[in-house]
């Protein structure tokens, strides 16, 4: 039951990452308008992406570990695309290029480096999110944000909260051990 469970978990979150950008790029083309995308979300988000694909190679973990992020990526940098050419101006995306570009080899100049930035990628994405939400806020329009864009990622997120809801009971457990532990009494 557990394998097959695990079995449907990473595939259908591969399937839902192959295309979630895709209700996004459709409903900015339908638009078109970038009204209601963060471009500080979107280059956050594409950082954490590529800072976790580049880990994930550096240190040889097999390719179905990560195959979403390849896949991932490529939908963003369309995204950051039509942002741009929505926007007004296409070359300004030439410098974002440069520096992912760049960052995918800095990062491995040094492990500690590509270690501290994968450290790091939970609070860039994060930052990605609330970027956005801002971004909303301040404008308080959605303008051409895909509503199923959002969904489909809080679905790759959810499967998830398996293994976060599983870590809290097990230091819960652990922390009652160690407070219930009987201190062994000493042989005088």
């Amino acid at each position: 039951m557990e394998t097959g469970l695990l079995w449907f978990c990473n595939w259908s979150t591969l399937v839902v990452c192959a295309a979630l950008k895709l209700p996004q790029i459709a409903a900015l083309l339908a638009a078109r308008s970038a009204q209601g995308i963060s471009l500080p979300s979107l280059l956050l988000e594409l950082a954490g992406f590529l800072v976790f694909l580049r880990y994930q190679h550096y240190y040889s973990y097999p390719l179905l570990t990560y195959l979403e992020y390849p896949i991932l990526i490529i939908q963003d940098i369309i995204l950051l695309l039509c942002v741009f050419h929505f926007n007004g101006n296409v070359k300004q995306a030439v410098p974002y290029m440069a520096v992912f570009l760049s960052s995918w080899f800095v990062l491995t100049l040094q492990k500690w480096i590509i270690d501290l930035a994968m450290n790091l990628c939970t609070f860039i994405s994060a930052a990605s999110k609330f970027a956005q939400l801002q971004y909303l806020w301040k404008t308080k329009d959605s303008g051409a944000v895909s509503a199923l864009t959002w969904s489909l990622s809080s679905y790759t997120c959810a499967i998830l909260i398996r293994f976060v809801i599983m870590l809290a009971f097990n230091v819960w457990v652990t922390a009652t051990v160690l407070r219930y532990r009987k201190t062994p009494v000493k042989a005088e």
